[in-house]
This record gives structure tokens, sequence and C-alpha cells, in this order.
């Protein structure tokens, strides 16, 4: 047989080879560290055995499909350590996640840092057994047998939900089976770093009618040193986590009366109208024009839009004069009523409308986190109605959009594709057309991509833009996605040339995505320490003593008149506790004023990136944060 390998070399091998034996032959560093394999396009084992022509790939740690069996194979080997310990506790799913692993247990309490650290132990055990890890597969009403014989009950609500002449498959690691589709290691004996991180509530299939199982979230690397630095990083997360800060900083309160719904507090306002006005200001310059929406619509109009019929279990609905209304999970439907309020011509096209829309989705509590999973927010929406010739351009002119704004803010980004998911509205060539449009302008701007396949909206694809924080954290924030469904719901159309109606093609998008998640991003990214531009307070006037509090309100009232935010600490308090009360607020400049400055006219500047910068003129110094804020430097 012929096996076409990653860089396009052909090799010949006799049927009946393993994914594994291949790599030993290619190399024996590399089957040293391979932990999968990838046959034509589909990730295996490396146990899995080739019988005919194909393409191979051989997926290690460092590869997305390597780490993902790398993980898996730690699931397993921390389910295994948990039912030595606790033989009682019932099994119920362990995946592999973007981040490290997780093994859901059904157990009357949850699991203490005490015993998560014997499971640990125990982990250390296994992987020092070397134990042989084997799949095998048995018919469905003896897998259905064997799971009840071993009293894993969540195993037998699985298999029998899995539909008729599905593959049932087995993983082996000495006393331990489980339940799994794989692919995993071929033992135990790699996982040498690992560190098991939390424990968390988890419903069973995450419904609320389920039981409540015990999640114990875990990482592991090849090597300890990997496992050091990433433990680093989650410490330096802890210090940046946006809910301490947003606390410490007095930018915003999580309150008991509104699980989910953030209040947002006066310096938590100022950051958040300068992102608003930012916004504001560069949509005007690329053509957009503001419109606002009701928040509250009526039944007929979610099931005009399909989100009644396709995301209902996310909205909030009440009802007003005896009629079925619902709050607003997004803002589209709204967009569509506006553009119908005048009849258009293909002259007047393309339309760019942009709304900053209060949307309200429901999520579990369990989901909550922070300013990053809420359940109102307010998204910087906006809906571009266009001639079908003009969608290229316009795609690449949102594209450029983004780009701007994210640049702005110093962040990295890579961009995905997605396709038509199940649960979907429109005709095949519809979704065609719409897909190969992004594509074509993801590739005219020399853009690449990553596809994922049925992860688009069910009315049309998506273009998503991931940010990357300093902590290589990733964070997908801006939306590009064409549809050419609702307007065909809502029949939306124009003059053309030829004087008869016809449909726009529309375009939903988003820059932030949702305000309150871009500020919980940027609270983590920049650690508080806003740039000069975007921070609440970016001068903090600190008097000596009360006698030179008059020269201190004049240095205010100047700062003021230059539309710089200023605060002034009026307390009797020693000036280095000032000073240290002002650092811990992550203010960017300081201005200290006491006798010499009170004769002299001038400030003690102290600035966060420097220190102390010495005495300077008031008017240089208001010079030099004007400039800061026009070119928002960072």
């Amino acid at each position: 047989m012929k096996i076409t390998l990653k860089d396009g070399s052909i090799k010949e091998y006799p049927a009946g080879m393993s994914v594994l034996e291949i790599a030993q032959d290619i190399s024996a560093g590399l089957a040293r560290v391979a932990c999968a394999g990838i046959v034509n396009g589909k990730v295996v084992d490396l146990r899995y055995v080739l019988t005919e022509d194909s393409e191979l790939e051989i997926a290690t740690f460092d590869d997305e499909e390597g780490r993902h069996a790398f993980h898996h194979t730690s699931a397993h080997i921390m389910a295994q350590a948990v039912k030595r310990l606790f033989p009682d506790v019932k099994l119920a799913i362990g995946p592999a996640i973007e981040n490290g692993f997780y093994y859901d247990f059904d157990r009357e309490t949850p699991f203490t840092e005490e015993e998560l650290l014997n499971i640990e132990k125990e982990m250390k055990k296994i992987v020092k057994e070397n134990l042989l890890i084997e799949r095998f597969e048995l018919p469905r009403e003896e897998a259905i047998d064997f799971m009840k014989k071993a009293e894993e009950p969540y195993k037998v609500e699985l298999i029998q939900d899995l539909p008729e002449g599905e593959t049932i498959s087995f993983y082996r690691q000495g006393e331990f089976v489980d339940l799994c589709a794989g692919p995993h290691l071929i033992s135990t004996k790699p996982v040498k770093a690992f560190k098991l991180l939390s424990v968390a509530g988890a419903y069973w299939r995450g419904s609320e009618k389920n039981p409540m199982l015990s999640r114990i979230y875990g990482i592991s690397f090849t090597k300890k040193s990997e496992l050091d630095a990433y433990l680093q990083r989650i410490e330096e997360a802890k210090k940046r986590d946006h809910r301490k800060l947003g606390k410490e900083l007095d930018l915003f309160a999580l309150m008991e009366e509104g699980p989910g719904f953030p209040f947002f507090l006066p310096k938590g306002m100022e950051l958040r109208n300068t992102l608003i006005d930012f916004w504001r200001e560069e949509h005007k310059k690329a053509g957009y024009k503001e419109i606002s929406t009701p928040i509250i619509l009526n039944q007929e109009l979610w099931h005009r839009s399909g989100h009644w019929d396709h995301y209902k279990e996310n909205m909030y609905v009440t009802e007003i004069d005896e009629e079925a209304y619902a709050v607003k999970p997004m803002n589209c439907p709204g967009g569509m009523l506006v553009y119908k309020t005048n009849m258009h011509s293909y002259r007047d096209l393309p339309i760019r409308l942009g709304e900053l829309g209060l949307v309200h989705r429901h999520e579990l509590s369990g989901a909550l986190h922070g300013l990053m999973r809420v359940r109102n927010f307010t998204q910087d929406d906006a809906h571009i109605f266009m001639l079908p010739e003009q969608i290229k351009d316009e795609i690449k002119n949102v594209i450029d959009l983004i780009d701007k704004f994210y640049n702005i803010f110093g962040f990295k980004y890579h961009v995905e594709l997605s396709t038509r998911p199940e649960d979907s509205m429109g005709s095949d060539e519809e979704w065609e057309r719409a897909i190969n449009s992004l594509k074509e302008a993801l590739e005219e701007k020399g853009y690449d991509y990553i596809i994922n396949e049925g992860d688009g909206a069910f009315y049309g694809p998506k273009i998503d833009f991931h940010l990357e924080d300093c902590l290589g954290r990733t964070w997908q924030c801006g939306t590009i996605q064409l549809d050419f469904q609702m307007p065909e719901r809502f029949d939306l159309t124009y003059i053309g040339q030829d004087g008869e109606k016809h449909r726009p093609v529309m375009i939903h998008r988003v820059v932030f995505g949702s305000i309150e998640r871009f500020i919980g991003i940027l609270i983590e990214h920049f650690a508080g320490a806003f740039p000069t531009w975007l921070a609440p307070v970016q001068v903090k006037v600190l008097p000596i003593s009360e006698k030179f509090h008059d020269y201190a309100e004049k240095v205010v009232k100047s700062l003021e008149e230059a539309d710089i935010k200023v605060e002034a600490d009026w307390r009797g308090e020693k000036i280095g506790y000032k000073i240290r009360e002002a650092r811990m607020q992550r203010i960017p400049y300081m201005l200290i004023v006491g006798q010499k400055e009170q004769e002299e006219e001038k400030v003690a500047v102290r600035s966060r990136e420097k220190g102390d910068e010495g005495q300077q003129n008031l008017s240089d110094f208001i010079e030099r944060v004007k400039e800061e804020i026009e070119t928002k430097v960072l």
C-alpha cells in the first residue's frame, strides 16, 4: 500500500501495518512522541491498522489532535485513580477540552483539596505502572450488560442513546475499563506531568433536571517544565482576574439581586463610555448610521425571524395585553423593521445601520462568569443591507474596521470560518454562495483561516475573530455573518435599475462582540493598568497637606478644562500613603503638589511607567497627556 505523508512524500508498506509501526519506520524519535494518527483526515489511535493506500499524518503533543489524545488519556488515568480510591463513585463523562481535561463523577459530597492531592498521587502510580491501553468493541446488548455489571448507570444511558448500528468501543488499562470512542495513547507512561486544578458542579448532560455531578478539571503535559510554565500563567491569570480587579478598581459589581446582570459603577461607566465614544466615532467615519430598537417585541416577530423555533430556550418571555412577547436576545429583527420603514432604491445601498443594543439571554447559573458570561449585555451590532455584487467589498470593509479596532488595543488575533449547521434555514445553493463569498473576501485580504464545519448561525455562515491576550489566551469577539434568510423572512426589498423589486443581501456584524465581555478581556489583558486614553481616572492630584488645597484645586480645574479625567485626594493622610493608594488604583499619572510646586507654579509628576519624573510645567504635562489620549498610545 502507498502511504502519503504530511510533507507530500510517498512510502510503500505491506498492508496491515499500524500507525505506530509506520511512525517507527519513519523515525524512532517520532514514534516516541507520537500521540495519534490522522488517516485520510480522520483522527485515529496509533494502534489503528492501515490496509490500503492512504494519507497519513503522525500527530504529536504539539498538534491539536495529538494533544487531544494525550489529554483524553489523562482523563482516563484520573478516573482510574478515583475508582481505586473511591470505588462507589459512578463515572459519567471525561473528555479532553481546549485546556486540559475533566471528568464528571457522581458522588454524595464534592471532592476536597486533600482528596485531589491523593488522586494525583494515585495517578502517578498508574503512570509508573506503564499500563498498556487496549481498545475493544462489543455489540449493543453486550455493551449494556457489561456496564450494568460494572454498576455504571450513566454509561448504560449513554449506550442506550447511541443510534442503532453504532460501533460501541471501550478502552482498558489494567483493571479500569471505560466506554469511549478514543483515540488514546498506547500506554499510561507518557503522561508524566499533570495537575488537578479545581472541582466544580455540573449537571448531567447540562440539564438542571438531572443530577448534579462533581467535575474535576486537570491539565497535563509531556514535560514538567511545560507544566510549571502553565501553572505560572494560571497564577498570573488569577492576579488579573477581572472579577477581582473589577471590585478593587470600583468598576462593576455582581449582586445576588441580579445573578448574571452586572452593575456598572461610576469608574466602570467612564471606561465603558470611552469605548462607546470610540466606537461611535469610528463607525461614523465608516459610513454607519446609528439606530435604537425596543428591548421587548411580540411573539409574531420572533416567529418571523426564526428565533422562536431555533432559540426559544435562551429567551425570556412575558405577556402584555394577553399577548406573548419576548425580551430580545438579538438586535437583528429590530434592524429589519427599521429597514422596512422606507422604500429603498439600488442607489441607496449599501445601508449600514449600527446599534448598541441591550440583549438578554438565559444562561444556566453554573455557566455565569463575571462579565465574560452574563444574562444581559450590550452588543455593538450593525446590519448592512446591500446588493449581491457589493457582498465581497462590504465584507472586506468590515474586516478592515475590525482589524483597526483590535490593533488600537494591541491585540493579535486569528480568524475562523464557520459553515452550515444541522439546524439551519435556506437552500444548499444559498449556503454555498454565502460560504464562498466569505472565503473569497478572506483570501483576497490575505488572511489564513481555520474552517469550523457546522458551527455557523442557523441563518448563515460566519467569520469569527479570536483575540489573543497577553497571557496567550484566546477570546472570540468580532463576528461577520452573511445572511440570505432574514431578508427573505422579513420580505425586505429594494427597487432595482429595472424598476422591479429585488431582495437585498444582509451582513450581521459585531466588533467588540459584547461591551461587557470586552471590558472583562481588557481588564485582564492590561491587569487593570489601562492605557491613558482608556483609564477611568487619568490623573490623580495629591496635595501634601491641607495648606496646598487651593493650589491643588487650580491644578484640578486646569486638567478638567483640558478634558482630562482627574481626581484629587483631599484626605489628611501622609503623602506616602496617598501615593501607594493611587498606585494600587493603577492610575497613569500622579501630580504631587507642595510648597515648592506652589511657589514655582509647577507639579511633581509620578507616572505608572517611570515612577518619579520630577517637576514639570503644568501646561507641558497637560499637552503630554492630551497627546497620549488623542493618539491612543498603549
